[in-house]
């Protein structure tokens, strides 16, 4: 567990839940930008993703045990992002971090968009992958016809 850097700005507290490629990313960049930044993952092995300069703390645990959130101070959160690799665990972290905790800023990846349903009621902002992908391509074969002319 690494200990807050002092230069960090103490207002505001970012909790990551999951540290695979996204999450780890977004520590580090939120680090980078002096952010207050507190990761969790299940394996320790998956903060060898954060970079050196990485200024938060990391706790290695299970995100969906009430004892770990507490420890990741959730209660101090700004928000909470989770970005697990699994859906059905992320629907369940980000349930709890609502109901439990009262968080008003929730953000949750989600890999399939027919599982959206699970979410409704509880105001969590959702991303998906597959269909910011499907519209980036869709974006640059629009403009790959527009040089082209074919627009």
């Amino acid at each position: 567990m690494k200990l807050f850097n002092a230069e960090q700005k103490m207002d505001r507290l970012n909790l990551i839940i999951g540290s695979g490629r996204l999450g780890a990313s977004l520590a580090n960049d939120l680090s980078d930008q002096g952010e207050n930044v507190v990761v969790i993952d299940k394996g320790k092995s998956a903060f060898r993703k954060l970079a050196p300069s990485f200024g938060g703390m990391t706790i290695t645990g299970d995100a969906t045990n009430l004892a770990v959130l507490k420890e990741a101070q959730i209660e101090k959160a700004s928000v909470v992002i989770v970005v697990t690799d699994a859906d059905t665990i992320n629907i369940m972290i980000s349930q709890m971090a609502k109901e439990i905790f009262k968080k008003e800023n929730v953000i949750s990846r989600l890999y399939d968009p027919e599982r959206k349903a699970v979410y409704d009621g509880y105001d969590i902002q959702l991303v998906y992958p597959a269909i910011l992908s499907v519209n980036e391509i869709n974006r640059l074969l629009t403009e790959q016809q527009s040089r082209r002319g074919e627009g």
